[in-house]
C-alpha cells in the first residue's frame, strides 16, 4: 500500500465517490483503543486517500463518545500529514447562511471536560502552542478548493464547540453571539488540538445547516435541517476533496503545523516512562529517538 498523506474525517458517505478506485478497508488499533470505525482507503487521482466516519457508520456515537485520540492516532500511523474535517455547524451570524461553507480560522473549546483532549499524560508532558488552531496553509488550500467547486464560501470565523448532544438554548445561543462566535458545532474540539499534537495539518470545511436558535424569522435547529443540508452538500464536499487531491503538488508542502511539538515537550527525557515513550513513538519518536 502506498503512502497515505491526506485523510478526511466526516460522514460515512463522503467516500462514495465515483473516481475512488482500489478501495480497501483497514482496521487499525491504537494505544487509545479502536477508532470510530474502520478506515476506508482508496486511490483518487493517483494518490491514496483515507476516509474515517467520525460518528461511526450509521452515526452510532454521540459527540462526547467519539474516540478522538484513537481517530487521530490511527491516521498518524498511516502516514497522514494533511487532514480535512467535514463538519455540520450552526450559524451565529446573519451573513453565514444555511448552505454556505465556512473555513474557520479560530476555535473556542466550550466542552465540559468529559473528553480526553491530549495525548500527553502518564509521565510525558507537552504544552502545545494553539494560537492558530487550524493550519493556515491547509485552510487556504481548502478554501480555494471549495470556491473552485462552486461553494458559497466564507474564509475565517470563530468556531465554538459545545458538548452536546442537545442543541443550544436560545439564551446560550445569544451569549455565544455576544462573545463574537461565528459558527457552532459539537466535534471540532478536541479533534483539532489532537491533530496539532500529532503534527498533522488540519483544516475544517464547516457546512452551515441552520441558524442555531437565535434567528427571529427562522425556526430552531432540528436534526432534519442538519441531515437535509449535509446530504445536499455531499457532492460539493466530494468535489472539493477531489480538487485538493488532484492539485496536491501545487499546495502541499512542509508546513509549520508539521513541527508543532518542536518546543512543546517539557519533560526531562530521562524521566519519560518506557511504555509511554513506546506508545507515543509515532508522534514523538523524532524528538526522543537518537
Amino acid at each position: 500500500m502506498s503512502e497515505i498523506e491526506l485523510a478526511v474525517i466526516g460522514g460515512s458517505g463522503l467516500y462514495n465517490m465515483p473516481q475512488l478506485t482500489d478501495v480497501e478497508t483497514l482496521h487499525v488499533d491504537t494505544p487509545f483503543g479502536p477508532p470510530s470505525d474502520a478506515i476506508t482507503v482508496g486511490s483518487l487521482f493517483g494518490r491514496r486517500v483515507a476516509f474515517l466516519p467520525r460518528h461511526g457508520r450509521g452515526h452510532t456515537l454521540t459527540p462526547t463518545e467519539v474516540p478522538y485520540r484513537a481517530n487521530i492516532f490511527a491516521l498518524k500511523t498511516l502516514g497522514v500529514r494533511y487532514l480535512i474535517s467535514v463538519s455540520a455547524c450552526g450559524s451565529l451570524r446573519e451573513d453565514y447562511a444555511p448552505g454556505h461553507i465556512v473555513v474557520p480560522d479560530q476555535l473556542f473549546d466550550f466542552t465540559k471536560g468529559l473528553r480526553e483532549r491530549t495525548f500527553f499524560s502518564r509521565g510525558l508532558v507537552a504544552h502545545l502552542s494553539a494560537a492558530e488552531p487550524f493550519c493556515p496553509d491547509l485552510s487556504a488550500a481548502l478554501a480555494g478548493a471549495v470556491e473552485a467547486s462552486g461553494g458559497q464560501l466564507h474564509r475565517g470565523g470563530a468556531f465554538i464547540t459545545v458538548e452536546g448532544p442537545r442543541f443550544s438554548t436560545r439564551g446560550e445561543s445569544e451569549i455565544f453571539r455576544q462573545w463574537g462566535m461565528s459558527i457552532i458545532g459539537m466535534t471540532t474540539s478536541p479533534e483539532a488540538f489532537l491533530a496539532a499534537e500529532a503534527e498533522i495539518a488540519y483544516a475544517c470545511m464547516a457546512h452551515v445547516t441552520d441558524y442555531d436558535v437565535w434567528h427571529e424569522s427562522e425556526g430552531p435547529v432540528t436534526v432534519e435541517m442538519v441531515v437535509r443540508t449535509l446530504m445536499k452538500n455531499t457532492e460539493l464536499a466530494q468535489a472539493s476533496i477531489g480538487w485538493l487531491v488532484e492539485r496536491m503538488d501545487e499546495w502541499a508542502g512542509e508546513f509549520p503545523s508539521h513541527h508543532n511539538l518542536k518546543d512543546a515537550l517539557i519533560t526531562d527525557r530521562s524521566r519519560i516512562p518506557d511504555d509511554v515513550r513506546e506508545a507515543l513513538r509515532p508522534i514523538v519518536g523524532k524528538y526522543l529517538d537518537g
